[in-house]
């Protein structure tokens, strides 16, 4: 089998299509000679890699890709790695939820550790940090965790959050026991502010609803957990919120503690195959943290 096919496999894979992987390649090759190539490799193997439009790998493509992959993408790291470069570098991805509070106070623990730590930090969604990882993108992800993770993405998690829900402080109702005896015939009629019902916080929400034997339609949908907490505070319903220790709610909200039949966000930590020397330390100092959390939880439950 040809190595520098597989390699032109390689980056059409990562990049989805051949004209993608062209631009992105580190040396020059034409489109024509990389598809030439490329129908070499399946015409070797006796299999289709990949649908060319929309593109998609097969399960053979799919396959031979996860046996490539930890080769051919390490090879960039290590080139950095013996200029002296990589072991500076954290890229770190995260989902919005898992930004939160504490994840400055992580950095700034790795940044007197490694002083000249070079950090590229982006907010993703929890579908595109698994891809930013398989395209190397990301050494590490922070993530919610509310479904299987796809194959050679690794999993560890670090942390349950529970979810509470947020009401006016000048609102009578101060327990979810007393909000639930105002239902009728299981609804809920309260004006509720919540995130959009893809997002696992809505969906959490609504398992415990449903468990509990309740009905609760948001009547107002926003794009952050902040937001919610704002539109609280001027009065315009009840929020759902994630109750994070040493976060401060507003001025003009009060917290109500959800019951039990709530399941907590989860939150965990992604990455593929081995971790550089600085992101297995920032995953060190952030289990170490989620540690501390975990106490300050069990201390206020």
């Amino acid at each position: 089998m040809n190595v520098h096919h597989l390699e032109l496999f390689y980056y059409v894979a990562k990049h989805e299509g051949i004209t993608e992987a062209v631009r992105k390649m580190p040396y020059g090759i034409q489109q024509p000679a990389v598809s030439g190539q490329i129908l070499q490799l399946e015409t070797h193997l006796g299999v289709k890699l990949f649908q060319r439009r929309p593109f998609a790998l097969t399960p053979a493509g799919e396959e031979l890709y996860d046996f490539i992959q930890p080769f051919f993408s390490r090879i960039e790291q290590i080139t950095a790695r013996l200029r002296g470069e990589e072991s500076r570098h954290l890229r770190l991805a995260a989902s919005a939820a898992a930004l939160g509070n504490h994840l400055p106070e992580v950095l700034q623990a790795l940044q007197r550790e490694v002083p000249a730590l070079r950090l590229t930090l982006r907010e993703m969604s929890n579908p595109e940090l698994e891809t930013a990882l398989r395209k190397q993108e990301a050494d590490v992800a922070l993530a919610v965790l509310h479904r299987k993770v796809g194959p050679g993405i690794q999993s560890a998690k670090l942390l349950d959050l529970p979810l509470a829900l947020a009401a006016p402080a000048a609102c009578s109702i101060d327990s979810f026991e007393a909000l639930a005896a105002t239902a009728g015939g299981g609804q809920l009629l309260h004006p509720l502010i919540s995130l959009p019902r893809s997002e696992p916080v809505a969906q959490l929400l609504q398992r415990g609803l449903l468990a509990a034997k309740l009905k609760w339609e948001p009547s107002m949908e926003v794009s952050e957990l902040g937001l919610i907490l704002r539109y609280v505070a001027k009065g315009f319903g009840f929020g759902v919120a994630v109750d994070i220790p040493g976060a401060a709610w507003p001025e003009g909200v009060k917290k109500i503690r959800l019951p039990s039949e709530f399941p907590p966000l989860t939150l965990g930590a992604l990455h593929t195959g081995e971790l550089k020397p600085v992101a297995a330390r920032f995953l060190e100092l952030v289990r170490e943290h989620a540690g501390l959390l975990k106490k300050a939880l069990r201390k206020g439950g």
